[in-house]
């Protein structure tokens, strides 16, 4: 692997990481949210905001 591969990866499991951690604090602080099948639904929808981005940007070569 190339290390802009290992970068982009390193990346994409920080940005996985931050977006977990802003769902269960938003969970947190807001108890209408407290349901996990919002916060499930809210996660992997950004999750797939991110790598939509992700692999648009990269097919655009």
């Amino acid at each position: 692997m190339s290390v802009i591969t290992l970068l982009v990866a390193l990346l994409l499991i920080m940005v996985v990481l931050l977006t977990v951690c802003a769902v269960a604090y938003a969970v947190h602080r807001r108890p209408s949210l407290n349901g996990p099948v919002t916060a499930g639904i809210a996660t992997v929808a950004a999750l797939a905001a991110v790598f939509a981005a992700v692999l648009s940007a990269g097919g655009s070569r």
